[in-house]
């Protein structure tokens, strides 16, 4: 089956607009998260999932330049821009990363992609049960199972995102979930806030180029425990609870 990692990713960012083309040691953010997620082992291709507004320009620039695969398509509707390159690109099984979380780990990427491959599941990912860092998010799911919520998926939360549909429908969906073997959530690797970013270019400003992983963000952590500090606090997954709120505001004025 073939194995498409869909990288998402955005300039618009509200709290931290182009973060996904900033600077970390020399090369975009996106450079990285593209990069890493080539270290998967399972993955049979990496493809970079933008909108068609020119201020999305750039990173369709990047792409060219660096001769990735690039497809890009609704800018609000995620779901449906995710939906529309799994078709493009004949994806069988889905692998959904986003370009906020530069140390994505290709070994973890592998876990969660070879729980799918068990096939016990629809949709598997290691955050239904949140024990690894916030940043090594990873979602594998069929396309089956993504056209379904593609042509199903009504409210706002649903297609500004790309899975809670499956998410929210379990009845519908079988739905698995890989732990860690231990309660490491509290860690924030990913990018959305300055501080975020600061944090993200002290790791790598410690372990530079290598194909590091996660064992060795623990071990600098473990070694340089003020670097956790850096970025603790910020709330997780603003974005989608943004979203939430919308849908509520929506269905209250409906029911006036």
């Amino acid at each position: 089956m073939t194995k498409v990692a869909i990288v998402q990713a955005r300039m618009g960012s509200t709290r931290l607009p182009g973060k996904v083309l900033a600077d970390i040691v020399g090369r975009p953010m996106l450079w990285h998260v593209v990069n890493r997620v080539k270290q998967s082992k399972l993955v049979d291709r990496v493809v970079v999932a933008t909108s068609n507004k020119a201020g999305d320009d750039p990173i369709a620039d990047f792409c060219n330049r660096e001769g990735h695969a690039c497809f890009r398509g609704s800018e609000d509707n995620v779901l449906d821009r995710y939906y529309q390159a799994a078709r493009h690109f004949d994806a069988e099984t889905v692998v959904r990363i986003t370009a906020d979380c530069p140390l994505v780990d290709g070994q973890v990427i592998d876990e969660v992609v070879e729980c799918f491959n068990k096939g016990e599941f629809d949709y598997t990912t290691n955050t239904l049960e949140r024990t690894y860092p916030d940043g090594l998010d990873t979602e594998a799911f069929s396309f089956a199972s993504l056209e379904r919520s593609w042509g199903e998926a009504k409210l706002k939360s649903e297609r500004e995102h790309v899975t809670p549909y499956m998410r929210n429908h379990p009845e519908l969906f079988r739905l698995g979930n890989v732990r860690f073997t231990e309660d490491r959530s509290s860690l924030r690797w990913t990018v959305d806030e300055p501080k975020d970013l600061e944090f993200v270019r002290a790791v790598y400003g410690h372990l530079g180029l290598c194909a590091f992983g996660m064992t060795e963000v623990f071990k600098l952590l473990r070694e340089h425990s003020q670097l956790s500090e850096m970025n603790k606090g910020i709330e997780r997954n603003e974005g989608y609870l943004k979203s939430l709120r919308e849908d509520e505001a929506l269905q209250s004025t409906s029911a006036r």
